[in-house]
């Protein structure tokens, strides 16, 4: 039997047609279908976000309507009070999404690294740099702040992960701060919907430049050792391929 390259392919005839030209990369979803996303996405654990978001926008329109005629200009002040209502309304909306997010997914294994990836321009993430047994997970973030290391997980066991991370990049990197944080609720910890503003809020220490000399250099440590379950592992379970966290 002929076998035939992957880009090639036979016609009824038997002929070889032209290779396949190649496909174009999806297109990333338009502002609105976005915005679709986020309301279906929000309105599972806040239905009342769509009226209430519009309800405060007509509010505040009325209001400059009711300014106008009282001032003898309605029109001027209704198109100024419908822009008004606008920003009120995505204001409200972006606030009580942003809510929504957090709180579906807070709690669950890998929350604090979807925050980090939020992060804006400027800062390098690498999720699960550390894994112990339990799923306590430590994270990384590196900025203009210097090097940043989340954990999630039991208190106690990830200030023993953090406690190795922090004394293995301070090796790798002297010149540059080394912050730890545990995402919670409890004294001395910072709760996940705060874990940005927390970061951005950091003392700037290093410049641009340095960021990625740092980035070279911490690369080098790789990842720390998963540790594996003790026991025979289940016929059903997959390793993670180039012993990386999946």
């Amino acid at each position: 039997m002929v076998t035939y390259p992957a880009d090639m392919a036979r016609t009824s005839t038997g002929d070889l047609s032209k290779p396949e030209k190649p496909t174009k990369p999806d297109k990333k979803p338009g502002r609105l279908a976005q915005l679709r996303e986020t309301y279906r996405m929000a309105k599972r654990s806040d239905p009342s976000i769509g009226w209430q978001s519009l309800g405060a926008g007509l509010l505040v329109w009325g209001a400059f309507i009711g300014l106008g005629f009282v001032v003898l200009n309605p029109w001027v002040l209704g198109i100024l009070g419908f822009s008004a209502g606008l920003l009120v309304a995505a204001f409200i909306f972006g606030r009580r999404a942003e809510r929504a997010a957090y709180g579906q997914i807070e709690g669950q294994t890998g929350a604090a690294a979807a925050v980090l990836n939020s992060l804006r321009r400027g800062w390098v993430v690498t999720p699960a740099i550390a894994v112990s047994r339990q799923q306590d997970v430590v994270h990384r973030a590196l900025g203009r702040c210097g090097i940043v290391l989340v954990g999630e997980g039991v208190p106690s066991r990830v200030a023993h992960l953090l406690a190795n991370e922090k004394r293995r990049h301070s090796r790798v990197a002297p010149d540059a701060p080394v912050y730890d944080v545990i995402v919670g609720d409890g004294e001395g910890q910072v709760a996940l919907r705060a874990l940005t503003k927390h970061l951005t809020k950091l003392p700037r220490a290093i410049r641009p430049s340095d960021v990625t000399d740092i980035n070279f250099r911490i690369k080098a440590l790789g990842h720390a050792p998963i540790p594996m379950p003790k026991g025979p592992l289940p016929k059903t379970t997959r390793m993670p391929k180039s012993g990386r966290f999946q």
